[in-house]
């Protein structure tokens, strides 16, 4: 019983080791007033920059409170201990900006904003017939 737990604990270790040898990890970490960007330096040596406020809970937040973060879990995540936000180091690189419904909205809310010729020509057409019909009621 005791080698199974000492060959566990060894294989544990190995993928821990393994995993912060590749995964990335923050080193540092600040937010530039002047782009409203939150700028994240890793242990690999690249830096990766992101528009804070297209992330969730950090939508409507002041430059002060945006500025007061700092690294958690030896540079998995980012804490903003005022808005109580955390987002993921890992997860921020792969461009999920929050949960699942939040990119989702986010996402859709683009969507609802593109063009196309055929998307003008439809919007001229109902502009000709009165506009959008209404929806009904009932």
């Amino acid at each position: 019983m005791a080698d199974d737990l000492d060959h566990m604990f060894d294989a544990a270790k190995r993928r821990g080791v393994k995993r912060v040898a590749t995964e990335p990890r923050a080193k540092a970490v600040h937010y530039d007033r002047k782009t409203g960007r939150v700028l994240v330096d890793l242990e690999n040596g690249c830096t990766f920059a992101f528009p804070a406020r297209i992330a969730e809970g950090l939508e409507h937040a002041s430059d002060a409170d945006l500025a007061s973060l700092k690294i958690l879990g030896n540079g998995y995540g980012l804490h903003w201990e005022n808005l109580d936000v955390d987002l993921s180091v890992p997860g921020l690189l792969a461009g999920l900006f929050g949960t699942k419904a939040f990119m989702d909205r986010m996402r859709a809310s683009r969507a609802g904003r593109a063009t196309s010729p055929l998307k003008a020509e439809a919007a001229r057409r109902n502009g000709r017939n009165g506009g959008r019909p209404r929806k009904s009621t009932g």
